[in-house]
């Protein structure tokens, strides 16, 4: 019994799970085919997150530091994973020309050179591949302060500010092509705005930043795919 309580459980939350704007363009992308993934920001246990839904996913992880909230469950999911300072340009510890998709969501900000870091990461994209970038826009300069980061600034470690128009000319320059982008407003999340509220509210938390982000528009988004 404890056992199919499980099971279930992992269900459901895979299938929350794919109201994630990450999850729902790597299954536009993938469906229920095997690929080879690129999470650009590996933490927060995302291995056990994305396997969770796409157990045929061959999973490579790249973050900063290796213990960014993951455990020994997570690294027993990927088939790689690379430490390394994106800034410093060197990737040679990545094969070129292997994965299927990159995905690269609220890394770019942290990257003083990140459009650099996107010309470096590409070549490791077969023909064909898809990569989702996402990142806190411009709007996000204008928002209020918030716990958990509603303004730009709230989080100290965010140094540069990209734009759709700006990566768009990127890509364009390196042979991949933009089939959408624009500001992040997955209806999902707005439906469920209440409902996160109360929890907080109920749970006696205070109110994080990102309940609001896509209501008010605080993440762009570039979903891309390599000619």
């Amino acid at each position: 019994m404890n056992a199919f309580y499980l099971y279930l459980r992992m269900r459901l939350s895979a299938f929350a799970s794919t109201f994630v704007s990450k999850i729902f363009y790597m299954k536009k992308s993938f469906g229920k085919r095997n690929f080879r993934l690129l999470d650009i920001g590996a933490g927060n246990h995302s291995a056990s997150k994305i396997k969770n839904v796409f157990p045929q996913c061959e999973y490579h992880g790249v973050d900063l530091e290796r213990d960014y909230n993951n455990s020994a469950a997570d690294f027993d999911l990927m088939s790689a994973f690379y430490e390394m300072d994106l800034t410093k340009l060197d990737m040679r510890a990545i094969p070129d020309n292997y994965f299927d998709g990159i995905w690269m969501v609220h890394v770019i900000e942290h990257l003083y050179n990140g459009d650099e870091v996107i010309k470096q990461l590409l070549p490791k994209l077969k023909s064909g591949g898809f990569l989702y970038l996402e990142y806190p826009g411009k709007k996000s300069t204008t928002l209020p302060s918030m716990y958990g980061s509603l303004n730009f600034n709230d989080d100290p470690t965010h140094v540069r500010v990209y734009s759709v128009p700006e990566l768009t000319t990127l890509f364009e320059e390196n042979k991949c092509k933009v089939i959408q982008a624009g500001t992040r407003r997955n209806g999902w999340f707005m439906l469920a705005m209440p409902f996160r509220i109360i929890s907080s509210w109920v749970r006696g938390k205070k109110l994080q930043g990102n309940i609001f982000w896509d209501l008010l528009g605080f993440a762009e988004y570039l979903y891309v795919k390599k000619n």
